[in-house]
This record gives C-alpha cells, sequence and structure tokens, in this order.
C-alpha cells in the first residue's frame, strides 16, 4: 500500500469528515452509557503541516487553513475547530489531529476505542501516540478483518450496546474497494446491528458511484444518509473533486444538526462548480 495521508492532512475531504465524525461523538455522549468506536483505517493521529509531504501538496492551505479564515460559523463547525485548536499553540496551526485522536480526545472514561492501521511505519506512530491512553487499544492489521474480529465488542465484562464504526480505506483500486466495503458492512450489521457506520468515499466523477449507493441503501441498516461536498465540478477522474460520507443508522435529526455546515463549507472552501448534498439514501420508518 502506498497511500500516505500525510499528504493530504487537513484538505476539504478530512474537514468534511471530521465535522461529521466529531458530530456523531457528540451524539453517543448523550448518554452515560459507554460506547465503543473502531477506526479502520487510522493512519498515524496526528500529521505535521509544515512536514515536506504537507508542503508538497499545499492541500491543508486550501482546507483547514481556509476555514479557520471564516468570520462566522454554525455551532457544528465551530466544535470541530476548537478540536483541531486543542492540538495546537494559541493563534497558530502546526498540527492536523487525525480521526483517531479526535475520537481519543473526545472519549470520556468508560468509552473505548479501537484504532486498526496496517502499513508498519504509521502503526508504530500511533502506538506511541496513544501509549500512556488505556482507553485506546492500536492493531496493527487490516481494518476490515478486524471488523470481523472485534464485533460486537466487549472488554472483559462490559459488552458496549452504542458505537460507531469509521470506515476510511485509501481507495487506491476503487473498483477494488466498493464491493469490500459493502461485503464487509453487510456482516457487521449482522454482528452489531444497533451501531452507526460511516464510510468516507472519494468523489472524482460522481456517477460512477450510483451502483454503490444503491448496494448501500440496500444494507440492513435502518436509515442510510448522504453528506457530500463538492468543491469543484466533478469533471476530471484524474483529482479529488469532493468526497461524502455515508452514515448508516444515524443519531435522530442527525440530518440538521449538520446541515448548517455544509453550505458554510462550500462557500469557504468551493471553487467553480462547488455543490453540497445531504439526503436520504433511506429513511427510518
Amino acid at each position: 500500500m502506498n497511500y500516505r495521508h500525510a499528504f493530504h492532512a487537513g484538505n476539504h475531504a478530512d474537514v468534511l469528515k471530521h465535522i461529521v465524525l466529531l458530530a456523531l461523538l457528540d451524539a453517543l455522549k448523550r448518554k452515560d452509557a459507554p460506547f465503543f468506536v473502531l477506526d479502520t483505517h487510522a493512519g498515524r493521529g496526528r500529521y505535521l503541516l509544515a512536514a515536506p509531504e504537507s508542503r508538497k501538496t499545499g492541500e491543508a492551505d486550501a482546507g483547514i487553513l481556509r476555514l479557520m479564515g471564516e468570520a462566522k460559523m454554525p455551532e457544528v463547525v465551530e466544535r470541530y475547530l476548537r478540536a483541531v485548536e486543542a492540538n495546537n499553540p494559541v493563534g497558530a496551526l502546526i498540527a492536523y489531529p487525525g480521526s483517531p485522536l479526535l475520537v481519543a480526545q473526545a472519549l470520556r472514561e468508560q468509552d473505548r476505542l479501537a484504532a486498526c492501521e496496517l502499513q508498519p511505519e504509521e502503526a508504530a506512530a500511533l502506538k506511541e501516540l496513544f501509549a500512556h491512553d488505556p482507553r485506546v487499544a492500536v492493531h496493527a492489521r487490516d481494518g476490515y478483518a478486524a471488523i470481523k474480529a472485534m464485533l460486537p465488542p466487549k472488554q472483559g465484562a462490559t459488552k458496549f450496546a452504542r458505537g460507531l464504526v469509521l470506515i476510511d480505506p485509501p481507495y487506491e483500486v476503487q473498483d477494488d474497494e466498493y464491493p469490500q466495503i459493502i461485503s464487509t458492512v453487510r456482516e457487521a450489521l449482522e454482528r452489531w446491528p444497533q451501531a452507526t457506520y460511516a464510510i468516507w468515499y472519494p468523489i472524482k466523477q460522481r456517477r460512477t458511484l450510483q451502483p454503490f449507493f444503491r448496494k448501500a441503501a440496500a444494507l440492513p441498516a435502518k436509515s442510510v444518509l448522504l453528506a457530500e461536498l463538492q468543491i469543484r465540478a466533478d469533471d476530471s477522474p484524474l483529482r479529488l473533486n469532493g468526497s461524502g460520507l455515508l452514515v448508516l443508522n444515524p443519531p435522530w435529526q442527525f440530518d440538521k444538526h449538520i446541515a448548517p455546515a455544509l453550505p458554510l463549507l462550500k462557500k469557504a472552501l468551493g471553487e467553480a462548480g462547488a455543490a453540497t448534498r445531504l439526503e436520504w439514501l433511506r429513511a427510518e420508518g
């Protein structure tokens, strides 16, 4: 696997993904009962924006750095920016927190995170990052296999009735990735049907995603919500024109909670042809 997220940390796709992720975690925290999070493709957890990889692409400049220049934002976006700022000195943006770090910092004492990363160097960095956090278990293994092995989750005598599975693969071979996701999530829903599943996907040419959407809508979830941000027209298969998340079994009224973020992101991060989409592929009831 050649993908390294360090080249893309803090870009428009991370912004959308992490706004949705933190909103899902906040919804889980509205109840006192513990929850479990499985991050199937966790990366290294923290990325330095001055690193050569980040400076080579400059993607954070058009993502998180541009967003931080906005004057007034909805609370769901402010929540995300506060989480990013908490990992940096006051008034500076040096490091960008990846999904596992954002999750860990949102956990309570009773909650747990399992973070999976297959690439050895990234997994080693992730283990070092969480070496002193007993709530976080890092697994140097394939995330899809971890879904089969770890669900339904339990720790000792504790069984977790609630939780979130974040599936954020590199999509190096997209034609292979989508069937793998559908197959794995179908089995995961059989093992842990009450959990929420968030699946990130890239948008290059959006029409090619239609078979994936149809199959996702047919999965045995109660409901399936789609949230997308395209920063430019999806007319080129050679670049990342946008991204989206499929959220299976989202919290009640979750669409209304994240809706204010999308027009703001389009305005702040978009170019000509930018667009957003928020709709139910299948609604409960």
